[in-house]
């Protein structure tokens, strides 16, 4: 399989799996957690830092391919700080509202618990964004020599 394909995908199953244990020390137990969109460390940023390192070792800091893959880079990892954040507190502040008019039935059957952690931190995506820039090294250099 190509290194610029394997890569990426290494780098988020190992953020998620880093994840996992984070959320099954502090939490009850859960194999949702394996698939959580917040946490630490971001999976999107470890994939997509990742894909943008090992494109850029492969085929040169200067080619096509490395500045679309940082642009993508930029659009997730802006979007995992920003927009995910700003629909996290939403869903924090709707599920007030609705346990506040908790005495209608209603509310409990058609508006299910919103998500209230969809989006990450700084520190979230700079060490998935560490991460992915690691597992790209040393992916490279392994191939290198392998």
């Amino acid at each position: 399989m190509s290194l610029i394909l394997l890569t990426p995908i290494i780098s988020g199953i190992i953020a998620q799996l880093i994840k996992f244990i984070i959320r099954s020390n502090k939490q009850k137990f859960s194999f949702k957690n394996l698939l959580a969109y917040s946490g630490m460390p971001s999976g999107h940023s470890a994939m997509v830092i990742s894909l943008a390192t090992i494109i850029g070792l492969e085929s040169g800091f200067n080619s096509t391919l490395f500045a679309v893959s940082v642009i993508l880079a930029i659009i997730v990892i802006r979007n995992a700080l920003g927009i995910r954040r700003y629909l996290g507190q939403h869903g924090r502040t709707i599920n007030i509202l609705v346990k506040e008019l908790k005495s209608d039935q209603m509310l409990d059957e058609h508006y299910p618990h919103l998500l209230e952690r969809i989006g990450h931190t700084t520190a979230q995506v700079v060490a998935g964004s560490i991460l992915g820039l690691g597992i790209s090294l040393i992916m490279f250099y392994l191939a290198l020599f392998l």
